[in-house]
């Protein structure tokens, strides 16, 4: 229906343009005809009539006098009256075709505006509210809105696991500080208690208060993660040595953890190191097998330490983590692996959410505030790169590919 109109309008504007060039002749045939006629007359054969004595002496008469029209200034000065005369209707037909189009773009504008504002404010299929000569743009409302639709979703689901996240640690936090009350009370209450059972009460305390601290830190990061921007400062780093020092600094949640670590870089010959309980890996060794990247190493030791930390928070106790680099191309893959509980196939991409946490966490002191994998994922993307997990038959890997 817009559209028969629309084209209805078109139709108008050009009759409108014909009618109006009409009248226009017809107004200065009129003036040249009938009002102007004998000042014409005059002008005409003043400049365009060759008065001329015809000489007959001798004859029966002495001569007459011949008029003729000057043909080639009559015909130069017709030229040039139909250029300007064309010139000008050109001129006056496009500024009326430019000031009806205006119009007619406002109100195609206005329209479509509309449409949109009905399209996205309502829940109605696009075809109800786009005719047919609109489908360009009604696909790509389409998938604006389907995009932002997504995107609330996603603000949503995010925003209810924050919610849930901070129920959980409020409501754990009164168990560990019921307790650290509850001993100190008891401490203070009983002066004289056997110096054996007050190093007990001491140590349970202190458990308890350690806990109260990891609890709220996890506050801490979810409100720095809100408020933090990463900014990156690239340089040449040394892979190698960089997750020689991480598996370092590990040693002793690992040794906690009764685990131990293999890394292998990759590079110039590979060559595994094990980390156990009793023996540190040298850092000093890592020159042999250097591997350099460009970016930013304080955040690309970020990225590993909240991956490894992931690893270990998730694996069984006494379990090997295996940490190993290849070089591809272009690109150097890092991978992470441990061996732990599947993790379900649906579960892969949430992980890396913000505030997502898997089940175990809820009900144990693994996991944080679920922003590790989220803040690794930000760093790896910012970097170039991509970071995938895998699990599988109890064996959960995670995959960091960065451009060299």
């Amino acid at each position: 229906m817009k559209a028969e109109k629309r084209k209805w309008t078109k139709w108008g504007i050009t009759v409108l343009l014909v009618v109006a060039g009409f009248f226009l002749c017809r107004i200065l045939y009129t003036l040249l005809d009938d009002i102007f006629n004998g000042a014409v007359v005059d002008w005409f054969e003043e400049n365009y009539v060759i008065h001329e004595w015809i000489d007959k002496t001798g004859m029966e008469w002495d001569g007459y006098y011949r008029k003729s029209i000057d043909w080639p200034r009559l015909k130069w000065s017709i030229f040039w009256a139909f250029t300007v005369c064309t010139v000008v209707w050109i001129l006056v037909a496009r500024g009326i075709y430019l000031a009806l189009s205006a119009r007619h773009r406002e109100a195609v504008i206005h329209s479509a505006g509309q449409m949109i504002r009905d399209y996205m404010g309502q829940n109605k299929e696009a075809a109800e509210v786009f005719p047919v000569d609109y489908a360009e743009i009604s696909m790509q409302i389409t998938e604006i809105k389907a995009t932002m639709q997504q995107h609330e979703q996603t603000l949503r689901a995010e925003a209810a696991r924050k919610n849930d996240l901070i129920t959980y640690l409020a409501h754990d936090l009164k168990t560990p500080l019921t307790s650290v009350i509850g001993y100190l009370s008891l401490l203070e209450e009983v002066p004289d208690m056997p110096l054996e059972q007050k190093a007990k009460y001491v140590h349970i305390t202190l458990d308890k208060a350690l806990r109260l601290e990891r609890l709220i830190n996890e506050f801490f990061e979810i409100t720095r993660y809100n408020l933090q921007q990463i900014i990156l400062e690239k340089e040449k780093v040394d892979l190698a040595f960089l997750l020689v020092q991480l598996v370092d600094e590990f040693y002793p949640i690992l040794s906690a953890h009764g685990n131990t670590v293999s890394l292998e870089t990759g590079a110039v010959p590979a060559k595994t190191r094990n980390l156990d309980a009793a023996q540190a890996l040298p850092v000093g060794e890592v020159q042999e097998d250097s591997l350099l990247i460009y970016g930013d190493g304080e955040k690309l030791a970020r990225v590993f330490n909240n991956i490894l930390k992931n690893a270990v928070a998730y694996s069984y106790t006494g379990t090997q983590i295996r940490i190993w680099c290849e070089r591809v191309g272009d690109s150097v893959n890092i991978y992470f692996q441990n061996q732990g509980k599947t993790i379900p196939a649906h579960k892969l991409d949430a992980i890396f959410e913000k505030f997502f946490r898997l089940e175990d966490a809820r009900s144990s002191n693994t996991g944080g505030a679920g922003l590790g994998l989220a803040i690794a994922r930000e760093i790896v993307n910012m970097h170039g790169g991509a970071i995938t997990a895998s699990s599988e038959d109890e064996v959960t890997q995670f995959q960091v590919t960065l451009p060299v």
